[in-house]
């Protein structure tokens, strides 16, 4: 008989913490789990896009010529025009790349303000919930804070003006939209969407597989949806 109640003892104890269910955890258990693991997903998106070749050699997020300049880089080329292109494309996601860092600061603070009511939304609105209450709570501060980066970036590498030249030419014809007329503010969209997606990858990874999420209260949150 102590055999037996050793044993179940045993498996009770063994028990990952991800077979619980939501209607298991408190809500401060909820919300600080989901903080944990945000705040990793987050800092863990910076750091992979805020470095040297972090949007440039990442086919998922690389910022590539606006549609209307795509359409005409064979003409362009054919023109002599294709280093200038190349070197536009580098100065472009090179640009990302020193925006980026700024972001962390941001969004963990989003992180930090959030309501149990949000937390709540988050762990049962799909695999991207938390991706869309960051940017809803940080793009427009966001998208303020990079520009200026973004364009004393470009500035520097003297391209800038080549670019509005070219998309504002394009822009007067239709082929490039207004918001994209000027370097900063296109590279500083595609940054953000950047930084969005890879943040969404974050979240998936911890949805998917609770046990590489941060802290044990993060796994015991995620391991219980």
């Amino acid at each position: 008989m102590r055999a037996i109640l050793r044993t179940i003892i045993f498996l009770v104890i063994s028990l990952p913490v991800w077979a619980l269910g939501l209607g298991d955890l408190t809500d401060g258990e909820a919300s600080g789990g989901l903080k944990e693991a945000l705040t990793q997903g987050a800092t863990q998106a910076v750091s992979l896009l805020g470095k040297p070749d972090g949007f440039l050699k990442n086919k998922k997020v690389r910022i590539p010529l606006p549609d209307g300049l795509a359409q005409a880089e064979p003409v362009l080329r054919g023109m002599g025009q294709g280093q200038a292109l190349d070197d536009l494309v580098t100065a472009m996601n090179r640009a990302a790349e020193q925006a980026v860092p700024k972001a962390q600061e941001l969004l963990v603070k989003a992180v930090r303000e959030m309501s149990v009511t949000d937390a709540k939304n988050i762990l049962t609105g799909g695999d991207d919930a938390a991706t869309r209450y960051f940017k809803g709570k940080t793009q427009a501060e966001l998208t303020t804070m990079f520009l200026p980066t973004v364009k004393q970036t470009t500035d520097k590498l003297a391209l800038a003006k080549k670019y509005d030249k070219l998309a504002g030419k394009a822009a007067n014809f239709g082929l490039v939209k207004d918001e994209d007329a000027k370097i900063e503010g296109y590279v500083t969209r595609k940054a953000l969407d950047g930084l969005y997606a890879m943040i969404a990858e974050e979240e998936k990874a911890i949805r998917k597989n609770p046990v590489g999420a941060a802290g044990n209260l993060a796994k015991k949150v995620f391991g219980a949806l």
